[in-house]
């Protein structure tokens, strides 16, 4: 996960910032945080050597509260999509600091014309592993998986020993071709992938796009705007987009005999089991995870190379919108949380598989109908490591 933050200070007079009648909250330590909703807090440094101190937020679907604080004060306010808000932090009565938060506008290609609509060949190993080709900097066609539980584009590290043009990681971006279109994203590095490919790319390549994934033809669509035909389909079910740290999640149930909570799951492709829920998450919430029946213990391992010991339990009922998949083995995570620093619950490709999706990043919604691969049975790991 990656997230943009820019960094720099305006350092004003205390007339110059009183005429602005802009609010001022105090501080006696350079050391500060700040809080969005539903996540955890970021850490911040007042510099009054600097000029202007800007943090640009990730994407947010809708409007959300933020709250700034010091080790002495506070502010909170409301921000929209593509909007900012300015204050002063008054460092130790005497240095004044200008700060402003602001949020990307939303990103939305619908007006280009002629109206896109880019079909890229997509495949499904027998792992989950959804993937396609992609050509990078015109030279290298490699096979990477579409894993929206990422951001940007991340190669295994014996991919980028053997292509034809060095890259210089994090920091320059680079031509990626899906389909037709080139997209661009700076490269990281990673020691895993997905079965069979040679790493990954996120959603946020598609952002203000709309991207279809049908497993029945075994294609993967980018429009321009979303299809007529879909938005007209009543055998869809919507899932409105939530938006952490450049990651995007959707509302989904969990049911275990009378027992029925809603939570928000991160929609990952790149995760090729059922579902990952958080042990934390399901204690605080009281879920009676207790009573699932246990199938086995295994290790598994995340793009890092970082074991992760998880229990897989059958689960009565896991419920997607309008739709219901009954007795899934499910994970639960007992260290190592793939997301630090997040209790949050994950549906993986096992599941999303089963649906023909719709992900409008236009609007900010998934679309999902039962597909060819809803009833197909699920896997269950032998113990051991995965």
């Amino acid at each position: 996960m990656k997230t943009s933050m820019l960094a720099t200070l305006i350092c004003l007079s205390a007339p110059a910032f009183a005429q602005e009648s802009l609010p001022v909250i105090r501080a006696t330590s350079a050391k500060a945080a700040i809080y969005m909703q539903d996540r955890p807090g970021r850490r911040w440094n007042i510099e009054p050597a600097q000029k202007l101190d800007v943090f640009e937020t990730p994407k947010m679907a809708t409007q959300e509260q933020i709250r700034f604080k010091t080790d002495s004060d506070s502010i909170v306010f409301t921000l929209k999509p593509g909007t900012h808000k300015d204050f002063v932090v008054l460092l130790n009565d005497k240095d004044s600091c200008l700060t402003r938060i602001q949020s990307p506008a939303l990103l939305d290609f619908s007006q280009q014309y002629p109206a896109l609509h880019d079909t890229i060949p997509m495949y499904i190993n027998e792992y989950n592993t959804m993937y396609i080709a992609a050509v990078l900097n015109g030279t290298d066609t490699l096979w990477l998986n579409f894993d929206t539980g990422s951001s940007d584009i991340t190669l295994k590290e014996e991919t980028i020993a053997k292509l034809k043009t060095p890259l210089d990681l994090y920091r320059k971006p680079y031509d990626l071709r899906i389909g037709t279109r080139h997209y661009t994203s700076p490269v990281f590095d990673t020691k895993l992938s997905g079965h069979g490919t040679e790493g990954r790319f996120g959603w946020n390549l598609f952002d203000g796009y709309v991207v279809e994934l049908n497993y029945d033809k075994g294609i993967m669509v980018v429009h321009g705007q979303l299809p007529k035909a879909i938005a007209a389909d009543k055998k869809y079910t919507r899932l409105p987009m939530h938006y952490i740290d450049n990651i995007f999640l959707v509302r989904s149930s969990l049911q275990q005999g009378k027992t029925k909570l809603p939570f928000w799951f991160l929609y990952d492709s790149g995760y090729q089991r059922t579902a990952m829920l958080d042990n934390d998450l399901l204690k605080e919430t009281q879920f009676p995870a207790a009573q699932m029946k246990e199938l086995n213990r295994v290790i598994m391992r995340d793009g890092r190379n970082k074991e992760i010991p998880v229990i897989t339990a059958n689960l009565e009922q896991l419920h997607l919108g309008n739709y219901t998949l009954k007795k899934v083995p499910v994970q639960v995570q007992t260290a190592n949380k793939p997301l630090a620093g997040l209790n949050i619950h994950i549906l993986g490709n096992e599941v999303l598989k089963r649906f023909n999706t719709v992900l409008d990043f236009q609007h900010n919604v998934v679309y999902m109908k039962p597909g060819r691969y809803f009833n197909d049975p699920y896997i269950v790991q032998k113990p051991g490591k995965s």
